[in-house]
């Protein structure tokens, strides 16, 4: 499945409507003058408005599917589109906003 890009800077949400952060990006990979992003870094969840009663806030993220072809060293980038799961919750992050340029699969 193509799908743009994701850079620093993009803005990534879990599903209760916290902002997600990578830990880590790829310094030889830019798009719109932000470093990519590689799915096997885990992501930071801050703002996470759900519940602690009902088994929430979510706290991290990881993504599990990426790019298929594009990798950086040797890993497969984040992609809009691709598919995360946040802890503990268990609920996906969105890719909001990305760069528009760059298309991957």
């Amino acid at each position: 499945m193509p799908g743009a890009g994701v850079q620093l800077g993009a803005v990534v949400l879990c599903a209760h409507g916290g902002r997600a952060q990578p830990t880590e990006t790829s310094p030889r990979v830019r798009f719109s003058g932000g470093a990519a992003v590689n799915t096997g870094a885990p992501w930071t969840v801050l703002g996470c408005p759900f519940p602690p009663v009902s088994g929430g806030p979510c706290a991290s993220a990881s993504w599990s599917a990426g790019s298929v072809r594009v990798t950086s060293m040797g890993r497969p980038l984040v992609i809009q589109g691709g598919f995360a799961t946040c802890v503990p919750t268990a609920v996906p992050l969105i890719v909001a906003t990305a760069q528009p340029r760059v298309r991957l699969t």
